[in-house]
């Protein structure tokens, strides 16, 4: 396993382009703390927290501040019900990795691994997440420069 990554900036890796995800995925809200196992590492996630079923089978938490901006509720469900949920084509910035390698979710978050072709995933400044190859080849389109 490659180190862990640090500082990265995928706003000026000319390797990195603009990527947008299109899927829909089954979403439960947590109803007490805790954590769940997913490819690339541990997801901690509080009270109220989306708990992600990707549609390859993947699962991921995704804290509740940020649910509502990345998803959309599939009609006839409710925002904040249990059930169907589109991911909204939000431009994310994404590598592909040659080699195996580490980061963190967050600054102080959990600790995610990706193997060589898995792709890095940059949010925002200090915001990341991996998809391995496969999923990320079913689930994310190329963009043009947003």
């Amino acid at each position: 396993m490659a180190g862990e990554l640090n500082n990265v900036d995928l706003a000026s890796d000319p390797e990195a382009g603009w990527f947008a995800k299109d899927e829909v995925v089954i979403v439960v809200f947590a109803l007490a703390a805790g954590e769940l196992s997913s490819h690339e590492g541990l997801n901690r996630y509080a009270v109220g927290d989306a708990l992600v079923t990707g549609s390859t089978g993947d699962r991921w938490s995704v804290s509740r501040a940020r649910f509502d901006a990345r998803y959309l509720p599939v009609t006839p469900l409710r925002a904040g019900d249990d059930g169907y949920y589109r991911s909204r084509p939000i431009p994310v910035r994404a590598k592909q990795m040659a080699a195996s390698f580490a980061v963190a979710r967050s600054a102080g978050g959990d600790l995610l691994h990706g193997a060589a072709q898995d792709w890095l995933l940059q949010y925002a400044p200090g915001d990341f997440g991996i998809v391995e190859q496969a999923r990320f080849a079913k689930v994310y389109r190329p963009l043009m420069q947003p």
